[in-house]
């Protein structure tokens, strides 16, 4: 083989191996920022999988927050709150300032981890109006709602509306 054949290989040996080096990168890099999305009963069922039941892995928790469940501890921004979702009640507690429109009785998705059998939220996000709610929640909710034979109510929020 002669020089110049055998510089283009190690170029293009070269080439690929960074390619693929930035490829498992960014893979890993989307890997870390996915966040699935679960319901209470989808968690306490077992159905969401052991690393979310451990603590291991980072998710969303959507429903709806628990009516009378709402408390702040005395002195501090601390916020407990159960989230509902028709089949299923999980303890959710918050440090730091919660959204404007966030209410008892109203849709929410919060994003942390699982400690023991609490959900400690890093971020909280409420709906933006009368009747929104994020799609994958209210079709999960439908699914509870159609099993328990619970009729939707006047002011159940709409599934997916903007």
């Amino acid at each position: 083989m002669n020089p110049t054949r055998k510089r283009r290989l190690w170029l293009i040996a070269a080439i690929v191996v960074a390619a693929g080096i930035a490829t498992a990168l960014v893979a890993l890099a989307l890997q870390r920022n996915v966040a699935y999305l679960y319901t209470p009963s989808e968690i306490l069922g077992g159905s969401a999988g052991d690393a979310v039941r451990s603590g291991q892995a980072r998710f969303r928790l959507g429903g709806m927050v628990a009516a009378d469940s709402f408390a702040r501890a005395p002195g501090s921004m601390e916020a407990h709150f159960k989230v509902d979702d028709g089949d299923a009640m999980l303890p959710v507690v918050y440090t730091g300032i919660l959204p404007d429109l966030f209410r008892e009785k109203q849709a929410v998705v919060a994003t942390g981890r699982m400690q023991g059998d609490v959900f400690v939220a890093e971020e909280v996000l409420a709906k933006h109006d009368e009747t929104y709610m994020p799609k994958e929640v209210a079709d999960k909710m439908g699914k509870a709602h159609r099993k328990h034979d619970v009729a939707p109510s006047a002011d159940a929020p709409a599934q997916g509306a903007n």
